[in-house]
């Protein structure tokens, strides 16, 4: 391509709008312009890193044996009203009405549509496994979009779902993806990380997100820097930090701390570490009427310790709480403890409540709680002595940076990370909502089991530039780029010399398949310079007539610190070794 063909459109600030990085250098090196709240227009320069992404993802999709298709992005609600989505979704999913008064919705994922696909076509054992794809435009009505295309309502993801006969069958496909998406993002040229996450309400224990590492990343990645263990913040495993409880030591005191209602400061008032004290969290669950009436509650204290923080994905999973809970209104608080937040602990309880100990609060002894009386705290706390055992121990707390690895190799450490694929067992959620069977070898209908298997694609680019970039610009893989080189003629426009060595070396380049771009606007050489670096081209060939003339052209990678001088005819082969 020449630059005087192509559109190029550089700004030398990003819009007031733009928050982060990656949305900042997008709008400055042209390739998103933004339409409305969460929709932007792809411009070419954009595009054209889209495709390459999308190149990779198809490559690896079609090596794994999964099968393209397309399938809308304007979709009847029936299918929708079938598996319950259509009312159990917020305002996120889009609904609309067609001129014959008949609801549809702009598509954010498809596993009706593939269902209902897989229900009509694929009928027997004979065909299965089967895994279709597609690449696809989807829309979310975030509240708040931003950060550009990282958070936007519309946006391009490829889904994958997978169709087995069985739970082994099925796992055989996921892990399938799983090598795939390795793959993928290898060839991305991304640093990432796959880690084991949450399953939600659908359950299971197979789920992975692929995380791109980067320090503006909204995610916190849990990993053992000597081991393979890896886990999102919501699924991390937390050990005991004490090994076994130790013996009383302290006589139960109620001590004055007046005005102290949190953990930090009470433990500063009476000089302790923040480790020795307990904090209460009050939750409540409803028992509800077929009429969706509270007929009974049940009030739970968690305790954590003051250092550490509930984690409600872990606490959601525990029997009496997994079918939802809520915090406790003041109210309830009051009922079951006579005292106001703050001063909440599980000494001296009005009624019972049922008591969940984390694990390391289960093994502390002479620990700091709130007396349920304000301005006061229980010191020298023992359990068996002064309360009784906890009705449940469990790990409900995140895990922190310096926590046994529960792999036993090691401690954990934490990265910032953005997600930007995730493969997922489903089971039969969607086949048995749908009436999704198969017959078997007996000629008996069974549940296809099903895997769902995501990339954004455009949120790659973003999460791309966050983790590559400097104070000149974006710096893309070179699997990736717009293009990955640029040929920059100083004074093309003025030198005959200039002028021939650039297309030369151009043709040539481009006979060998390399993705490369003259720049023959005739721009100055600083102009010229800084735009590329800004679009972030991974190799720059300088040409000039001082540099014709003493036999040598300048190559610089965009991670270089300085330019390479080189003969003209040996550009091509050092391209092709630094390309390989």
């Amino acid at each position: 391509m020449k630059a005087s063909q192509f559109f190029v459109s550089t700004l030398k600030e990003a819009p007031a709008d733009a928050e982060i990085v990656s949305h900042k250098l997008m709008m400055r090196a042209g390739m998103i312009k933004r339409l409305g709240a969460g929709i932007y227009n792809y411009m070419p320069m954009g595009l054209r890193v889209i495709r390459k992404v999308e190149h990779i993802i198809r490559t690896e999709m079609n090596r794994a044996g999964a099968v393209e298709l397309l399938m809308p992005v304007v979709q009847p609600a029936e299918l929708w009203q079938e598996t319950g989505r259509f009312d159990k979704m917020g305002p996120e999913l889009l609904r609309v009405k067609d001129r014959h008064g008949r609801d549809f919705i702009i598509q954010p994922t498809s596993e009706e549509v593939i269902t209902d696909i897989a229900r009509q076509e694929l009928r027997s054992y004979k065909q299965l496994p089967k895994n279709f794809y597609h690449i696809q435009t989807k829309f979310r009505d975030e509240r708040r979009p931003r950060f550009g295309i990282m958070r936007g309502r519309e946006f391009t993801m490829k889904d994958a779902y997978s169709f087995d006969r069985d739970k082994d069958a099925a796992g055989r496909s996921y892990d399938n993806m799983y090598a795939a998406y390795c793959r993928i993002f290898d060839r991305l040229g991304l640093q990432y990380r796959a880690v084991a996450a949450d399953t939600g309400a659908i359950g299971g224990d197979r789920s992975h997100e692929f995380q791109v590492i980067a320090e503006t990343g909204e995610d916190a990645i849990i990993y053992c820097p000597t081991s393979d263990y890896a886990a999102n913040i919501e699924l991390a495993e937390a050990l005991s930090l004490i090994a076994t409880r130790g013996a009383a030591t302290q006589a139960l005191t109620k001590t004055p701390t007046p005005g102290k209602a949190t953990c930090a400061d009470v433990a500063e008032l009476l000089k302790l570490p923040l480790s020795q004290t307990v904090k209460s969290l009050v939750l409540a669950t409803d028992e509800l009427d077929e009429h969706g009436t509270i007929v009974k509650s049940q009030v739970w204290l968690l305790l954590v310790r003051g250092d550490h923080d509930l984690n409600e994905v872990k606490a959601g999973k525990l029997e009496g709480l997994k079918g939802g809970f809520r915090f406790a209104t003041a109210a309830e608080i009051d009922a079951h403890f006579g005292c106001k937040p703050g001063y909440l602990g599980p000494i001296g309880l009005k009624q019972p409540v049922k008591v969940i100990a984390d694990r390391t609060v289960a093994n502390m002894s002479d620990f700091v709680c709130g007396a349920n009386e304000a301005d006061f705290h229980f010191t020298g706390a023992n359990w068996g002595r002064d309360l009784p055992e906890p009705d449940l121990i469990a790990d409900i707390r995140n895990v922190v940076e310096g926590d046994p690895s529960p792999d036993g190799k090691g401690v954990l450490a934490i990265q910032r990370g953005i997600e930007v694929g995730h493969v997922f067992y489903l089971g039969t959620k969607y086949s048995a909502a749908m009436n999704a069977t198969y017959l078997d070898e007996n000629g008996k209908p069974q549940l296809m089991e099903m895997g769902c298997y995501g990339i954004g694609v455009t949120r790659i680019l973003g999460a791309a530039i966050e983790q590559n970039h400097d104070e000149r610009g974006i710096v893309w893989p070179a699997s990736i780029a717009p293009f990955t080189v640029v040929i920059c003629p100083i004074g093309m426009d003025r030198n005959e010399d200039v002028k021939a060595a650039a297309t030369k070396l151009y043709d040539e380049l481009l006979d060998l398949g390399i993705d490369v771009l003259l720049d023959d606007r005739g721009e100055r050489p600083g102009a010229m310079f800084a735009d590329w670096e800004l679009v972030g081209v991974p190799h720059r060939v300088v040409i000039s007539d001082r540099g014709l003339k003493e036999g040598q052209v300048e190559v610089q990678g965009r991670r270089d610190a300085a330019a390479t001088k080189l003969a003209l005819a040996e550009v091509v082969a050092h391209l092709k070794q630094r390309l390989a």
